[in-house]
């Protein structure tokens, strides 16, 4: 009955799913050739332009026709909102190969096809986060980490879709639906979830729609899309990254992240977005933590590293696969240490909280820039506008948590401000604080989701097995995940988590791994996973 019940839903979503629009791709006959994109790195790419072989505009072309054939047609993941208008990325592409032949390349991101989540802001397109309210929300402006983006070259191919609002309008949210986009597809099994609220940027990069792309992340955002999608992915320190023009929930955990099939690609992305931005003060010292990330990665990463190992409950394939991560750690010259987490009671109803007093605030604020043509203001202004168009913005699930959020009181209530200072201690102090002094170590690695649930528009999200995000996301401190493989069909990810600014260190932890476990599977577009694993748990 169930899954009666998910098809006739599935199917009844096919008009909002519709709204997604494109600029036409032109057809490609018997006689044209076509750029094959699959799986190729950033340096692969390079590689072929360096030769001859290749250029950006043949890279560009390669990339557009295959998102015809694997977003929209095919598979139909429905990972990209909007293409940038393609004499845009003509031209982009053509003034990459220009510099090329002038021998003044950018960087290694110079003429690199990259997506965009549709919560970022990019000159070419409106940013809608996802919500029909800001379909008008065209402001013309990069935000500050797109503007990096192109000043290193690349390609900002278009917009990717995510769950709507970045998964903060309903307790019963369906990750990675949007009313623009529709419902994204993992493209490992097309009936499971993408995760969220990265969604799009997860399957995009999966199926090789760009070489990388980027998401954002408030709790799990970044991590999640990755880890289901069988990505690398990156929650960045806070106060790396800038913030600005960027669609918020809260000023205390909002951040933009990295997100590639390699450790490498993301760390060359991750380079390109790190910086100082004087309009979030938070990035004051960005600048001087700028590096060549992808230039500091070793195989010898893991030498002599001493790692804390958490166990929580999790499924017995999920567990046998963790074990098989660890003896490479171990393999690579890791010292592993069991950790016992300790229990942190109050801390998610502490976040939900501040969540629901910033998102009220920082909304408010950001509704304020919006063009006027943007008539939803205020977020309660957005609340009345999905009553209104309720068939379109609520046929899967409500706005709750908006409606919570909008009975706040403000940033100098002092109740939230107790539930600031008391998440935060608990997630850094006495959470990772904690348990990295006790062990003597420089992170701490999990399994940082379980396996992709059945996308579910009856009874939502089904967030089930272990979870690793909460305590680097309240805590501000960087968090990455590299994929350890299948557990039957579906992909799963090894979280490494450490202290503030140790993405250089964390990075060459990653890589260590990657390059030995040589995990990631590319996806299969099965239309299910071979069985549901439900929620048995080890003890």
């Amino acid at each position: 009955m169930r899954h009666w019940i998910l098809a006739a839903a599935l199917a009844a979503s096919t008009p909002a799913m519709a709204q997604t629009k494109y600029e036409p791709i032109p057809a490609c006959g018997s006689d044209c050739l076509v750029t094959n994109v699959e799986e190729l790195t950033i340096d692969e790419m390079q590689a072929r332009m360096a030769s001859g072989k290749e250029d950006s505009v043949g890279l560009l072309r390669g990339t557009l026709w295959r998102i015809e054939q694997i977003d929209r047609k095919g598979p139909t993941l429905r990972s990209i909102i909007a293409l940038s208008p393609r004499e845009d990325l003509e031209r982009a592409a053509r003034e990459s190969d220009r510099r090329r032949k002038a021998g003044k390349l950018l960087g290694p991101l110079d003429g690199i096809p990259v997506l965009i989540k549709d919560n970022i802001e990019t000159k070419e397109l409106p940013t809608t986060a996802g919500s029909l309210a800001l379909k008008d929300n065209r402001t013309g402006r990069d935000a500050p980490v797109v503007a990096r983006l192109r000043a290193a070259g690349a390609v900002i191919l278009g917009k990717t879709n995510l769950s709507e609002w970045a998964n903060i309008r309903s307790t019963g949210s369906m990750s990675g639906w949007s009313a623009v986009g529709g419902l994204v597809r993992n493209p490992y099994a097309l009936d499971r979830t993408a995760c969220g609220s990265s969604s799009g940027s997860g399957a995009a990069v999966a199926a090789s729609l760009a070489a990388v792309a980027l998401g954002t992340e408030t709790d799990g955002s970044v991590v999640c899309p990755a880890s289901m999608n069988g990505l690398v992915g990156l929650k960045p320190t806070i106060g790396l990254v800038s913030r600005t023009h960027i669609v918020p929930i809260s000023h205390s955990q909002d951040t933009a992240g990295p997100m590639g099939r390699t450790v490498k690609d993301v760390a060359i992305l991750f380079g390109a977005m790190v910086g100082t931005d004087p309009a979030d003060s938070t990035t004051r010292e960005a600048d001087s933590w700028r590096t060549d990330f992808a230039a500091k990665l070793s195989i010898d990463g893991l030498k002599g590293v001493r790692l804390g190992v958490i166990r929580p409950k999790m499924p017995a394939a999920l567990a046998a696969k963790f074990e098989e991560a660890l003896g490479v750690l171990k393999a690579q010259g890791a010292v592993l240490v069991e950790i016992t987490p300790p229990k942190l009671e109050g801390l998610g109803d502490a976040e939900f909280a501040v969540l629901k007093t910033e998102l009220k605030a920082d909304l408010n604020a950001y509704l304020a820039t919006t063009p006027a043509a943007v008539k939803t203001r205020t977020l309660a202004d957005v609340i009345a506008f999905n009553e209104a168009n309720k068939a379109a913005e609520m046929p899967f699930f409500g706005q709750e948590i908006f409606l919570e959020a909008e009975k706040t009181k403000g940033l100098d209530d002092p109740e939230y401000k107790a539930a600031r200072e008391k998440s935060y201690w608990m997630a850094a102090a006495d959470g990772l604080a904690k348990m990295m002094r006790t062990g003597n170590v420089s992170f701490l690695v999990e399994p940082t989701y379980g396996m992709p649930w059945l996308s579910d528009p009856v009874y939502g999200d089904k967030f089930e097995g272990p979870s690793a995000s909460e305590l680097p996301a309240v805590a501000g401190w960087p968090h990455l995940t590299v994929p350890m493989g299948l557990v039957q069909g579906l992909p799963v990810g090894l979280s490494f988590i450490g202290s503030r600014y140790t993405e250089p260190a964390m990075l060459q932890a990653g890589y260590a791994y990657e390059q030995a476990a040589k995990a990631r599977v590319a996806p299969s577009y099965a239309p299910s996973a071979p069985a549901d694993l439900g929620s048995r748990a080890t003890k």
